[in-house]
């Protein structure tokens, strides 16, 4: 198991200037990060990548779409367009050395029809996959499709829609990510949603009922942590938080006020709180 931490909390765009954070993240513990993918080059991701190198640490990556003119379930144009970011994305995160880009990589961040998903929409879904899928296997990365609640999204909401859907999409390269804090809105069971799909999940975001301090809210981590260390998991635990710093990224996650009283107890404090709980889940 590896413990890492999303840039969310600062950045969508991680640079050489936050060195002095990601070297302070290493010193806490961490094994790596997950950077987020949402402009550049290839290049400027693998220099990125060197610098990481040079700190310790390891990487995943996240990205999403948040225009409605890229979407993945949409009209012919859309699907190209989507499906040409996508391509994009992993060629980034394949510079940057990430095996794993994660996120709701399914369909448009926060853009809806008024309706449920159709059937030409999850047909038009299964076919952009696939050739996503394609284009990642290529370049040896996996993607981790994020089932999202019902106020960000409506392809996929819970964790029985996705796998339903993966089992459709059929691709090795295309499987599912767990996140505690979408689980916590839309599952009756959320331990439970993770147990029964457990072939399917190849990413853990750790994610507080609130986005902020993983252990001071609800989720129930005691149960949590056991079942993921019982199904014998041995991937990313990924703490992913948000905060107010930036706009467009505060506005897209609804974060109207601060979750902690810094971004160093939100890293340090759910650092501890992993190794603590993942120990007491081994005993």
């Amino acid at each position: 198991m590896k413990i890492g931490f999303c840039m969310f909390l600062w950045t969508t765009n991680v640079t050489g200037k936050h060195e002095k954070l990601l070297k302070d993240i290493k010193t806490t513990g961490y094994d790596g990060v997950e950077i987020p993918i949402f402009e550049g080059s290839p290049d400027d991701y693998k220099r990125l990548g060197e610098m990481l190198d040079r700190i310790g640490l390891e990487r995943t990556a996240v990205s999403a779409m948040g225009d409605p003119a890229m979407n993945l379930i949409g009209d012919a144009a859309a699907r190209k367009a989507g499906i040409n970011y996508m391509k994009w994305a992993i060629d980034c995160a394949s510079a940057l050395g990430a095996d794993r880009l994660s996120g709701p990589l399914h369909s448009t961040l926060g853009h809806f029809s008024g309706t449920g998903p159709t059937t030409a929409e999850k047909k038009r879904s299964v076919s952009s996959q696939r050739a996503i899928g394609d284009h990642a296997a290529k370049k040896g990365v996996t993607i981790g499709l994020e089932a999202l609640n019902r106020f960000e999204c409506y392809l996929v909401n819970t964790m029985d829609d996705l796998c339903a859907h993966l089992d459709e999409i059929a691709h090795e390269n295309i499987r599912a990510m767990y996140d505690t804090f979408h689980c916590n809105i839309e599952e009756a069971d959320p331990i439970g949603a993770f147990t029964k799909h457990t072939n399917h999940i190849v990413h853990v975001h750790i994610s507080e009922n609130d986005r902020g301090v993983p252990g001071r809210g609800n989720i129930p981590w005691r149960k949590t942590f056991s079942a993921i260390r019982g199904s014998g998991y041995d991937g990313w635990l990924t703490i992913e938080s948000f905060g107010r710093g930036l706009k467009d990224l505060a506005a897209a996650t609804k974060v109207w006020r601060d979750f902690a009283e810094s971004p160093e107890a939100v890293y340090r404090e759910g650092f501890q709180h992993i190794k603590d709980h993942w120990k007491r889940a081994g005993r």
